[in-house]
């Protein structure tokens, strides 16, 4: 979605308000009579580490939404990688903090503005934004909202959107993935990764590369990756070369920088190589400018002229850029139906609660991870809290930005366990 037509918050244009916090209420209007209303959030509260998200509790009236507009409770949501550039300050559609992260979610509907017509209170529901998925309950426009089937869990609804729809569209509407392809992904255990290998099987006898360290090649080749390659010992291009001479006709890239190059020298004539990453830049928990201006070096320069004579094509895909709604619900509704069908289905890794957003971000950054990193807005159980963080939890803060906000939100800081 663009930063123009992206499905966020009307009150999100000029105001100093959290993007993706719930609307004010005027103090004329009836809701302003209501009690204050809390629900907690995860904030970026500036770049840089971990410590940069903070868990906050957010106190004021209850939201409200607007016309096409519906509430929703929040039952998991999804982390991507663009979460973690963002914290970094790498991730250009993502506004300046304080922001509320996050890019997709599932939950159930709670209430609905004037002129929704097609969802309905109770309503369990997949939602996508730019950003303020990260938090118990929020209010998005009705028509970046997408029924769930009746046998899907809320983490595989917030597992789906974000990373099925960038290897849907990246396969079928840029690459057209035909029978007898074959295709190269890049950290092929990752959810795009691995909604690319699942999407990949749904079409005849396509061969699948997929990079990845050792001890995700079992569980990738199950889930249809023909070929694994360790990366990390191997020379994957080397290693394709053994396997298939000629090369590879469609490249997935999310790395950016000198993998582009080598990607663009893998492809068969006619191939094309789809850059829709520049994970290469991620090499700490800080910003480091030496890997951004590495990757920067060595990405792929060339001249009309050149892909002329190499009879090849370069590609960008970015979903954060595509303003058409029409397009984004055709692709949901193609993907909900494989969905029902059984030939695709999220791969959960893992879930943390908010208190753990921490762990979570390490476990991406760190690339542990096969498949999917949900996070659970629902508060720790008392016995988690135990198990996980022993110590006394610290007394709630107000934090002075809240006294400081025009509409007097009060706003709690709490720590995010390590």
């Amino acid at each position: 979605m663009s930063a123009e037509e992206a499905p966020t918050q009307p009150q999100q244009a000029e105001q100093e308000t959290t993007p993706l916090e719930p609307p004010q209420e005027s103090e004329s209007s009836p809701a302003a009579e209501e009690k204050p209303f809390s629900w907690r959030a995860l904030v970026l509260t500036g770049h840089g580490g971990y410590d940069k998200v903070k868990l906050q509790v957010k106190t004021q009236k209850q939201p409200q939404p607007q016309e096409g507009e519906v509430r929703v409770c929040v039952k998991a949501c999804g982390l991507n990688f663009a979460e973690l550039l963002g914290r970094q300050g790498l991730y250009e559609l993502l506004p300046a903090p304080p922001v509320i992260l996050g890019m997709e979610g599932s939950g159930v509907i709670e209430a609905v503005g004037e002129g929704v017509m097609d969802r309905k209170v109770g309503d369990r529901v997949i939602m996508m934004s730019r950003s303020g998925m990260w938090q118990e309950v929020v209010v998005v426009p009705a028509n970046y909202t997408f029924p769930m089937p009746e046998q899907m869990s809320f983490e595989e609804g917030a597992a789906l959107t974000i990373n099925y729809l960038t290897a849907y569209m990246m396969l079928f509407e840029m690459a057209n993935v035909r029978p007898g392809k074959s295709v190269l992904i890049h950290m092929a255990a990752g959810g795009v990764g691995i909604a690319v290998t699942q999407l990949c099987k749904t079409v005849p006898d396509v061969t699948v590369f997929g990079t990845a360290s050792a001890a995700k090649h079992e569980i990738i080749a199950q889930g249809g990756v023909t070929h694994p390659i360790d990366y990390r010992t191997k020379d994957y291009v080397e290693e394709i070369r053994k396997i298939s001479p000629k090369g590879v006709d469609i490249v997935l890239d999310p790395l950016g920088g000198s993998d582009t190059q080598k990607g663009f020298g893998l492809l068969k004539p006619l191939g094309m190589i789809v850059v829709f990453g520049a994970a290469n830049c991620v090499t700490g928990q800080k910003k480091n400018l030496l890997a951004m201006a590495k990757t920067w070096y060595n990405q792929l320069s060339l001249s009309t002229l050149k892909l002329m004579q190499s009879n090849k094509a370069v590609c960008g895909f970015h979903l954060g850029y595509i303003p058409d709604e029409e397009l984004i619900g055709r692709a949901m509704f193609k993907l909900l139906e494989l969905y029902r069908q059984g030939k695709i289905k999220p791969r959960i890794d893992s879930s943390y609660h908010f208190e753990d957003v921490t762990d979570a971000m390490k476990r991406m950054h760190e690339r542990q991870n096969i498949g999917k990193v949900i996070l659970l807005p629902e508060p720790k159980k008392e016995e988690e809290k135990s198990k996980t963080n022993p110590e006394p939890v610290e007394n709630v803060e107000k934090t002075e930005a809240a006294a400081n906000e025009k509409e007097e939100e009060a706003t709690e800081e709490v720590k995010a366990e390590d």
